[in-house]
């Protein structure tokens, strides 16, 4: 389905009124989320990659241009707008400090790049969405292990690569997504073994093991662990790889919770479908008909609501609930019948930037712990102006905007910008009633 244009590329704000029930179909862009460790993963892999379905989202376009400063070469095919691809180049200068890495959370990423070029990385703390301390602390035992050394500063650290161990095992003290993937392509760089226990197993782990795979690593995950192994001619193949952004389950996740909030129905393609599973199935429980296919993921329209209890407690164990589809269900919650509750202790933060903008519009949410809340619907929200104070609230705001009386202007689109480039553009082709405003 072709976009109905919404001019809010460069606008601080949109202003939302409530809208009829959402119908229509959409496609996801590709997954934030996914392509940052990807591109990292293709920097590392010391051979061109070809890198389709990149998402325009600006922490990508960010990190692109990162690597690009650390001696990579991005090229964008102008056959296929979505798609760049990554070379290293030969006898390339050490990059300068990448202060503005400090914009992203991903940031992190870039250690394994900056070691396969030139053998030490230096850069500032990560940033990006405040949501609470997430500190570095497991990648750094996992580069220590390695035998590099690392030194840290006040405003950001150094590793410095040490000589090459053949295997390295350990066991991670909960299921890091960040110190899986750093553990995971620092194998890939050193040429070593691996042998990691209680990893991640998200799909976005599970999008770099693929990519490694394709390089010819002998690979394999479990619940217990993940195992490396070198290709068998050493780990510097030369041979192209092609590799694919997968959609955004997130982006695909608000969709589907904008389209409940409104009653209406709508299909949301491009997508994998075991990677909103328990998302599909919170919704259901609530008298959400979906309908999901291994590509997409239909909302059907709800007869009646259930009035039992939605319960989006965020997870770092297989199949668990990502924590980034948990400010969207709050806001769908608002107008479903019975008591919710949700819990996020993976990013301590973010219910105190979420909660208090939901407030702003009249939501009664009743706060647990820092990170845990409930609340009972339905609820009716009156229009205000709020603001995006990181990438989920400003979804999540947009769906509560959607029902609430009278107008929202929600402000703050940089930070959404950074999570999906196009968000409002697609609920505006569902039929929402969004526009460019002014701050």
């Amino acid at each position: 389905m072709t976009l109905t244009p919404l001019s809010v590329s460069g606008a601080e704000a949109v202003v939302v009124r409530p809208s009829r029930p959402l119908c229509g179909a959409v496609r996801v862009d590709g997954s934030k989320n996914a392509a940052l460790p990807l591109l990292a993963a293709a920097a590392s892999l010391r051979r061109s990659v070809h890198l389709s379905a990149v998402p325009a989202s600006t922490d990508v376009q960010l990190m692109l241009g990162l690597l690009q400063r650390s001696g990579y070469r991005v090229a964008h095919p102008v056959d296929a707008p979505r798609a760049v691809v990554i070379d290293p180049q030969a006898g390339g200068i050490a990059a300068g400090y990448l202060g503005d890495a400090a914009r992203i959370r991903a940031s992190y990423y870039l250690v394994t790049p900056l070691l396969a070029a030139y053998g030490r990385a230096e850069l500032p703390w990560p940033g990006g969405c405040q949501i609470g301390q997430r500190g570095m602390d497991l990648h750094f035992t996992v580069y220590r292990l390695f035998g590099d050394t690392v030194t840290l500063g006040e405003g950001g650290y150094r590793v410095r690569a040490g000589s090459r161990r053949d295997k390295v095992a350990l066991t991670l003290p909960f299921r890091s997504r960040g110190a899986s993937i750093a553990a995971i392509l620092r194998a890939v760089v050193a040429g070593s073994r691996l042998e990691l226990g209680n990893p991640n197993l998200s799909p976005e782990t599970t999008g770099v093991l693929a990519a490694v795979r394709a390089a010819g690593w002998q690979t394999h995950a479990s619940e217990e662990k993940i195992t490396l192994a070198p290709p068998s001619g050493g780990p510097d193949g030369a041979a192209p790889l092609s590799l694919v952004v997968p959609g955004d389950k997130i982006e695909a996740g608000t969709l589907a919770c904008a389209i409940a909030a409104s009653g209406g129905e709508g299909r949301i393609e491009g997508i994998h479908g075991p990677d909103v599973q328990a998302l599909t199935e919170l919704l259901a429980g609530v008298g959400v008909p979906v309908t999901l296919d291994r590509d997409a993921l239909t909302v059907h329209r709800a007869v009646k609501p259930t009035g039992r209890p939605l319960r989006a407690l965020a997870s770092l164990a297989p199949d668990g609930l990502d924590a980034d589809f948990e400010p969207p269900l709050m806001a769908l919650a608002l107008t479903l019948p019975g008591t919710h509750q949700f819990a996020d202790a993976i990013n301590p933060g973010r219910h105190n930037n979420l909660l208090p903008q939901l407030a702003a519009l009249g939501a009664d949410i009743e706060e647990i712990t820092p990170t845990q809340c409930r609340l009972t619907g339905p609820q009716q929200l009156t229009g205000g102006t709020v603001r995006a104070t990181d990438i989920r609230t400003g979804s999540a705001l947009l769906i509560a905007a959607l029902s609430a009386r009278g107008t929202t202007t929600v402000t703050g689109l940089d930070q959404l910008r950074r999570g999906h480039a196009a968000l409002p553009a697609k609920l505006r082709a569902l039929g929402a009633d969004i526009a460019a405003g002014q701050r």
